[in-house]
């Protein structure tokens, strides 16, 4: 019988531990879309080079990351679980896709300005065709779905009108991607300024809780967390801080808006705080423990990662070397 379900591509640069955010707003909904869809994992870290990297450091990142995927729950046997410059087609099928990009959509991607401002010393042309590769990441599994946030659906959409041009010059190649929107998730935003999203980035290291923190860390950072004038546990706009602190609890326990309103009242936000960081501990602990254990056995990550880039390329062939052909490039025999 012919499967008919979805292909999901998700791609996650080794560039740090994630944080809470990273995981409550997209993350923790990986594993699940494997029921539902055939889904492709990767450790991008080519796309790491376009900032300057401490190698060793590099190194221990993508292993790391590979362990982290496996403790939140990808089933490498169900998944193919793989690191980007692993698989030779993703470098390849870029270069092609490089030469039916124009110049011109290139430069109007906001994350090369913004790169570009912050890295004034490093602005290489890595970064300015770091959409393109991304697009080559995608087509190359002919994915229905990516799981995008919004400051990656630019590069979607420019993967979209390259895959597009392709087919309307060579015929039916690369299919079209979507973005897949998970059917709950949460914007969490920075411990210590309730207006900017949550990021690892943060010059202030209470604003985030990293995947990895332990329960005393958690508790702190929470319990140092900004709220509000007044002291009651409610969820509205002119209380940012409180709002973002009920929407973590709410993500982690289940509990609606008027649930937790209702267990907190007239507790103050001493004890809400403390009980959001206990829940939000309570849900990483799992993940931290599984990834102590996975992290230690080297031998194990790398017959993960091996077996899933040997699948990978298997997959990826076929688009690439359709792709190939269509361009009239002699095909090795």
């Amino acid at each position: 019988m012919e499967n008919k379900k979805k292909n999901v591509f998700s791609g996650i640069q080794p560039t740090g531990i994630p944080t809470l955010g990273n995981y409550l707003g997209a993350m923790r909904g990986w594993p699940l879309l494997q029921k539902e869809y055939n889904c492709i994992y990767s450790v991008v870290d080519l796309h790491s080079l376009t900032v300057r990297q401490e190698p060793a450091k590099l190194r221990r990142q993508t292993l790391s990351l590979v362990a982290l995927l496996l403790a939140i729950g990808i089933d490498p046997e169900q998944s193919p679980l793989f690191i980007q410059s692993h698989v030779h087609t993703h470098a390849e099928l870029a270069w092609l896709l490089n030469c039916y990009t124009q110049f011109g959509e290139l430069s109007r991607m906001t994350q090369f300005k913004d790169k570009s401002v912050k890295h004034p010393d490093n602005i290489n042309a890595g970064l300015f065709c770091y959409p393109v590769l991304m697009a080559a990441d995608i087509l190359l599994y002919q994915t229905d779905l990516v799981p995008v946030g919004a400051d990656q659906k630019q590069h979607l959409e420019l993967a979209r009108d390259i895959a597009s041009r392709f087919n309307g010059l060579y015929g039916d190649v690369f299919r079209q991607p979507e973005p897949y929107i998970p059917p709950s998730g949460a914007r969490v935003m920075s411990l210590q300024d309730p207006t900017k999203k949550m990021s690892k980035s943060d010059t202030n290291p209470n604003g985030y809780v990293l995947l990895l923190d332990d329960t005393d860390t958690i508790l702190r950072k929470f319990r140092r967390a900004v709220t509000d004038s007044g002291s009651e546990i409610i969820s509205t706009p002119d209380k940012p801080g409180v709002s973002n602190l009920m929407a973590i609890y709410s993500v982690v326990t289940g509990k609606t808006t008027e649930e937790i309103e209702k267990d907190f009242d007239g507790k103050g936000y001493g004890a809400f705080k403390t009980a959001v960081g206990e829940a939000v501990a309570e849900t990483l602990r799992p993940v931290r423990e599984k990834y102590n254990d996975l992290f230690k056995n080297k031998d194990y990550l790398q017959k993960i990662y091996t077996e899933g880039a040997e699948k990978a390329l298997q997959i990826s062939q076929r688009t690439y070397l359709k792709a190939c052909k269509k361009l009239g490039l002699v095909l090795p025999q």
